[in-house]
């Protein structure tokens, strides 16, 4: 039997062209189209400014208890008749929440999209919101985000958001609320955050055969009834740096594991070295091939996996590192994904390693990019964070561009594991020596 001690090079990347796009203004609000000539499928999102990053400090979760909500009846239908009149048409609202959006999409075929647009609207915009069944959407919610949090994660995560950005902003606090957050929003915060935010117009994004669709009629239907114009969506937030690294023991009595949790701030998604942060970021952690997984995972053998990457939103962003180890091996495996952070500020990558990841992102694209939901989704990120139509289109040649120096640099500028926050959430009276022991930084308890 012959063993393959060597990994396979990387393949060329399929071609791809991302669909035109449509842009027009009707009724109020923006429609943002693609065009997929022959497709019987056609999607239909309705885009809102009112992402987790609109709600108050102190109301985290209302937008998580909002979308609920929306499935328990309209001011036209209770909940059995508009499930029954969504279903008639083969599909189901299905709804998304992120930092700076709130959105509601349906999938249906061609000739069914005007009805469904018409159904989807009539929930965003007039949603029953009756007192009982808000309690109750609320109540189920934190209930739910209390069987989450008593499981390893949640609380490091926040730990780590927190020391990040600062406990006392919306954004230092979990995107979708915590338990207690979440049990103390009332009937009133509801209603209220839907009257602020679900009657601006926003943009109606339609992925489909559009010599088969009447997007004027589309988009009157979305916005009907709706008014007020946009509100200021602020610029990037100006994140604090801190000098020092700092280590946040979270006490999980009696854990096997040790949940880390790694991180410091970076830059906001419209920065123009996004690409090559991305491409660092997956040399580094970001794949199965990465730095940190052939070091901690397949060298070490300390876990079954780590990762490692940039995340952003309209901004803000974050550099984190996430993974699960032996409580006997926590104080090594953070030293070792240290190290390999500062390794790969200060070496920059290969080119081998750029040419794996560069083909691998650049191939994503043709799979991912196929359905009208995935160009639908992708059509999201040029409105909300301002990006030019041809973006997409430009895209995979901008990643099969990215040199060695572009990447480096990018990796040089924006990893930074003198300010790391780690955050390790584990059996304190077992690993806190040898935390400390190991001189990363200042190490503080964490009080949930």
């Amino acid at each position: 039997m012959t063993l393959i001690a060597d990994r396979p090079g990387p393949g060329a990347a399929r071609p791809y062209r991302f669909p035109q796009v449509v842009r027009r203004t009707v009724a109020g609000g923006q429609v943002v189209a693609a065009h997929l000539p022959g497709q019987n499928l056609a999607v239909a999102l309705l885009l809102l400014d009112a992402g987790a990053g609109r709600e108050a400090t102190g109301k985290e979760g209302l937008g998580a208890v909002l979308a609920k909500a929306l499935e328990e009846g309209t001011a036209q239908r209770d909940a059995t008749a508009y499930a029954l009149a969504i279903e008639g048409l083969g599909t189901e609202l299905v709804i998304g929440l992120d930092w700076d959006s709130f959105q509601v999409s349906v999938q249906v075929p061609v000739e069914r999209l005007s009805a469904a647009v018409e159904l989807l609207a009539e929930a965003v915009r007039t949603p029953k919101l009756d007192p009982d069944d808000v309690r109750r959407v609320r109540d189920d919610e934190a209930t739910a985000l209390r069987m989450d949090w008593a499981n390893p994660g949640p609380r490091a995560d926040a730990a780590l958001r927190a020391d990040l950005f600062g406990a006392g902003n919306r954004w230092g606090r979990p995107m979708y609320g915590d338990p207690e957050s979440v049990a103390a929003l009332d009937v009133e915060d509801v209603t209220v955050f839907h009257s602020e935010w679900f009657i601006r117009p926003g943009t109606l994004i339609v992925a489909g055969d559009l010599n088969r669709l009447d997007l004027d009629a589309l988009g009157a239907t979305a916005f009907a009834g709706t008014g007020g114009g946009p509100v200021e969506q602020g610029g990037p937030i100006e994140v604090p740096t801190r000098s020092g690294r700092r280590i946040i023991l979270v006490d999980r009595p009696g854990s096997v594991q040790s949940t880390l949790r790694l991180g410091h701030p970076s830059p906001h998604r419209a920065h123009p070295d996004h690409v090559p942060m991305t491409l660092a970021g997956t040399v580094l952690g970001g794949a199965f091939t990465s730095r940190l997984n052939h070091l901690i995972r397949e060298v070490r053998g300390y876990t079954y996996g780590i990762r490692g990457d940039f995340a952003s939103s309209r901004r803000f962003g974050r550099f984190g590192v996430s993974s699960s180890v032996q409580t006997a091996v926590t104080a090594p495996a953070v030293v070792e994904a240290v190290g390999e952070i500062t390794r790969t500020r200060e070496t920059g990558v290969t080119e081998e390693e750029l040419a794996v990841a560069r083909s691998w992102r650049a191939g994503q694209l043709s799979v991912e990019l196929q359905s009208p939901r995935a160009i639908a989704a992708a059509l999201t990120t040029l409105v909300v964070y301002d990006l030019p139509d041809d973006y997409h289109a430009r895209l995979r040649e901008s990643l099969l561009a990215a040199d060695v120096a572009q990447v480096s640099a990018a990796a040089a500028t924006h990893l930074r594991p003198e300010e790391l926050t780690l955050v390790v959430e584990g059996d304190a009276a077992v690993i806190r020596d040898e935390i400390v022991g190991t001189g990363l930084g200042e190490l503080v308890e964490y009080a949930s």
